[in-house]
């Protein structure tokens, strides 16, 4: 089922597919063969290389896919993702150091510190928008922490899927690494299997069946959902600057991401200003027909183009609303005069459809977005710095952008993930290697001196309580 025959295949059983593959790499783990930063690092190198190698049968995979453009996938998949194996190279000594920790005066003779081990087994369910950099930047993180791996490739995304399943395990250790094929059945057959780690990229609907498949072992789980992100833009705001940010993040990948904005809210003279520079923007970068932008992809399923056709229902079509069925198109769409209680406000969207919605105040827009589930990502517009912060104050979200959209991706320095609903833990950089990582305390103490312990022993004396409490308080140290 994935690979090639002999190299990480997973043999086909009625009873348990997956069973001979789990068993396989969790005793690899077993041996500690994953463990030295040697193995690690060369595991990294030939990621790199596979990224390198085949960097064009990827684009022509993203480009059957999701009809990317080359730079298109070169800027948000390949090179994100080759940027998180250097840095992991560059960086990988330094993360699996042990990190000392402060001591009290009991343990001023021993040695303390936190040491990140690997869990073991993990799984990574990867997602179809982004397939390769939602799936090769977890397994970034899991490498370097040392872990063995299954993978779960979408299998919405079939052109990547292929790549990943055919070419990736002829460049890893295929002891410690594998890949999986199939859909939803079998994916909750992978579920019932015991693994150390899970991380699941998806909707929250699915997040909640991994969660609870998860429960069952008390495994760990990662959970990067989705939501709807809201976009505040003030009154006091240049129309044409917030269009051109705004679209660019909207429509970029056909609207299919994840931290895109999913709707504005702004008052109605703001929204008279910001749909004919919305209008401009879209004309400039799309052309005068977006179906025939080499820079605009199309939406990846006929489920999904029938799920948005049905939300351009919604309020009133302001700019676009043109589809193509055969071709799987839709076009940049502004709605306006939208309720509440419409479709395109009740669901993510996922689709290159951006209702506006309107308030009178920045006050009535944070009651808005807190009346809702916590976003993965949150968008402010002003030229008034105080009304950017008084958002971020406010409310709570993932991530959060003011006066930009989601660059914030590009950085791996910044943590990346959501809360509540849109999700739960973090990754990308040290963040990734931290969470496939168990950081283990340890305190390590001489077998000798043991005449200096005798004061923690009953019976205790009055002067022995005064003493230890002393010892331990919070003038000393930190308490244990």
């Amino acid at each position: 089922m994935a690979g090639k025959e002999g190299k990480g295949a997973v043999k086909d059983s009625r009873i348990n597919p997956f069973e001979d593959t789990v068993q396989r790499l969790r005793e690899t783990f077993r041996t500690g063969r994953t463990r030295p930063a040697e193995f690690r690092a060369a595991q990294l190198r030939a990621l790199g290389r596979f990224l390198q190698d085949n960097k064009q049968l990827l684009q022509e995979a993203l480009a059957q896919d999701l009809k990317k453009s080359a730079f298109e996938s070169d800027l948000s998949e390949i090179i994100l993702c080759q940027n998180e194996v250097d840095l992991a190279l560059r960086s990988l000594h330094s993360w699996m150091k042990d990190e000392p920790v402060a001591r009290n005066l009991l343990t001023q003779l021993d040695s303390a510190f936190i040491r990140k081990e690997p869990f073991g087994l993990v799984l990574i369910i990867a997602p179809w928008n982004y397939p390769l950099n939602l799936t090769l930047v977890p397994l970034v993180g899991a490498l370097a922490a040392g872990n063995c791996v299954m993978l779960k490739p979408s299998e919405i995304s079939q052109g990547t899927e292929k790549v990943l399943t055919e070419v990736l395990p002829q460049y890893l250790d295929q002891s410690c690494f594998a890949v999986v094929q199939g859909g939803p059945k079998e994916a909750q057959q992978l579920l019932q299997h015991k693994f150390d780690y899970i991380f699941f990229t998806g909707s929250p609907r699915v997040g909640k069946i991994v969660m609870t498949a998860a429960a069952k072992h008390l495994t760990p789980v990662t959970l990067e959902l989705g939501g709807k992100n809201p976009c505040y833009v003030d009154d006091n705001c240049d129309p044409q600057t917030v269009a051109n940010r705004v679209a660019w993040f909207r429509y970029f990948n056909t609207g299919q991401t994840c931290v895109a904005p999913d709707y504005i809210l702004c008052s109605p003279m703001m929204q008279e200003k910001l749909v004919p520079a919305l209008q401009s923007t879209i004309t400039r970068f799309y052309g005068e027909d977006p179906r025939s932008s080499p820079d605009l992809g199309r939406i990846i399923s006929e489920k999904h183009f029938q799920r948005l056709r049905g939300l351009l229902s919604s309020g009133r079509v302001a700019i676009g609303g043109q589809s193509d069925e055969s071709d799987r198109y839709i076009a940049p769409t502004v709605l306006v005069d939208v309720a509440e209680t419409e479709p395109v406000m009740q669901e993510e969207i996922f689709g290159p459809i951006l209702p506006i919605m309107n308030v009178r105040s920045l006050d009535e827009a944070v009651d808005f977005i807190n009346r809702r589930e916590k976003p993965l990502a949150l968008y402010a517009f002003s030229r008034s710095q105080q009304v950017v912060n008084q958002v971020l104050d406010r409310t709570s979200s993932g991530s959060f952008g003011g006066n930009e959209g989601f660059m914030y991706m590009t950085l791996s320095s910044m943590p990346f993930g959501g809360v509540g609903l849109s999700g739960m833990g973090r990754y990308h950089g040290k963040f990734s290697f931290d969470t496939f990582s168990n950081h283990r305390g340890c305190l390590l103490s001489c077998s000798g001196l043991e005449k200096l312990n005798d004061i923690r022993y009953p019976p205790y004396s009055d002067w022995n309580k005064q003493l230890i409490r002393w010892v331990l308080g919070p003038k000393s140290c930190t308490l244990l």
